[in-house]
């Protein structure tokens, strides 16, 4: 990887932040890596994040309910052949606590951690293989995607392509 690519989109509604969430899922690698896909999710509170998870769990074919995991920290969605593991660190008093959720029995192929927060735990985890800054408001939303790895940088080109990064502002 020579360059670390990224792009910035805005998004004017919620609707819009979960299109993108949903172009994520499309894109998805159809020849993973052995470990799981790790994006970590940046932002203050109502910035988008769950907003962005909660599409592309909807693409993926979750019809319940999507819930943000701030009370229980992590939440588990089987879309098969994928399984979207989603985290949220906001309450994390101590990194260490990221050591009890047990990520390591999710570390597998076909597995997507979506982490809200990261930096609450970073200094535990593997790195990131796309990181995405989201800020604004309740509904419009600021993403600036950060590939970190080959298959991030693979992953943010193709879906980059998708209408849903030229139909938003970039």
């Amino acid at each position: 990887m020579s360059k670390i690519p990224s792009l910035i989109v805005m998004s004017q509604s919620d609707a819009q932040t979960q299109r993108i969430g949903a172009a994520l899922a499309r894109n998805l690698p159809s020849d993973p890596p052995a470990r799981a896909l790790r994006v970590y999710l940046q932002g203050e509170l109502g910035a988008g994040k769950t907003t962005l998870v909660h599409g592309l769990l909807r693409a993926l074919g979750v019809s319940g309910s999507v819930k943000s995991p701030s009370y229980s920290l992590l939440e588990s969605y089987g879309c098969a052949p994928w399984r979207v593991i989603h985290l949220d660190f906001y309450r994390l008093s101590d990194p260490e606590d990221v050591l009890a959720l047990g990520l390591a029995d999710h570390d597998e192929r076909h597995t997507l951690w979506f982490i809200e927060w990261p930096e609450r735990g970073e200094s535990l985890l593997p790195a990131a293989d796309l990181i995405v800054r989201l800020s604004g408001d309740e509904c419009a939303h600021r993403l600036a995607f950060e590939a970190r790895s080959e298959v991030g940088e693979s992953w943010l080109t193709r879906v980059s392509e998708e209408s849903e990064f030229w139909d938003a502002g970039h």
